[in-house]
């Protein structure tokens, strides 16, 4: 099984990579087994911050490493959090305080106003100075509700409503949320990639 280290301690990425990824014969390493250091944001937009994060991976480990930046836009607040999604409500930030900074901030929007989508760009580097990294992107649309609902998920998930299922992220079972969500969309355009499937 060919080793993959996952630019990232967030062990619900790293649930929801090693479960999409392990019929493929890729066993997904979170970096903090290497101890590797976080790498530190300084991208403007989600594929350099990916890439900044794959390339750190790599450095540290000699492996081939898989990053992902990912994060949700609302058209509200013209993108934002956008990039600072994990850290919008300050250093420290924990998915609760972030989520109640977004109810605060959307707080006099009409609901028709609350659109948004989940973002991810997924970058698999093969070293550190690999030239032409993998990148694949994923979107999913939705809108932020008023109040969070469901037990499942991380992050926003309880506050994204999805239009296709009538039900927030967080309600949907954890397999559904794999087949459709952005970062769903983002590796099955990954997993082609790898196949050399020039349709994808």
């Amino acid at each position: 099984m060919k080793k993959v280290v996952l630019a990232s301690n967030n062990p619900g990425k790293v649930r929801e990579f090693s479960a999409l990824l392990k019929e493929f014969g890729i066993e997904v390493l979170p970096q903090s087994a290497f101890g590797v250091p976080e790498a530190e944001e300084t991208g403007l937009t989600f594929v350099e911050n990916a890439i900044i994060k794959a390339r750190n991976a790599c450095e540290h480990t000699g492996l081939p490493a898989l990053a992902d930046d990912s994060g949700i836009e609302v058209d509200a607040l013209n993108g934002a959090p956008g990039i600072y999604s994990a850290r919008y409500s300050g250093p420290g930030a924990t998915d609760e305080a972030n989520n109640l900074k977004l109810l605060e901030a959307l707080a006099s929007t009409p609901d028709e106003e609350r659109t948004a989508r989940y973002v991810a760009l997924i970058v698999l580097m093969d070293h550190a100075g690999d030239p032409t990294p993998i990148i694949c992107e994923g979107t999913w649309e939705g809108r932020i509700l008023r109040d969070e609902q469901g037990e499942g998920g991380f992050g926003y998930d309880p506050l994204f409503w999805v239009p296709t299922h009538n039900c927030a992220s967080a309600e949907l079972p954890p397999e559904e949320k794999n087949r459709i969500s952005h970062r769903g969309v983002a590796l099955r355009k990954l997993i082609a990639a790898l196949r050399g499937d020039a349709t994808a």
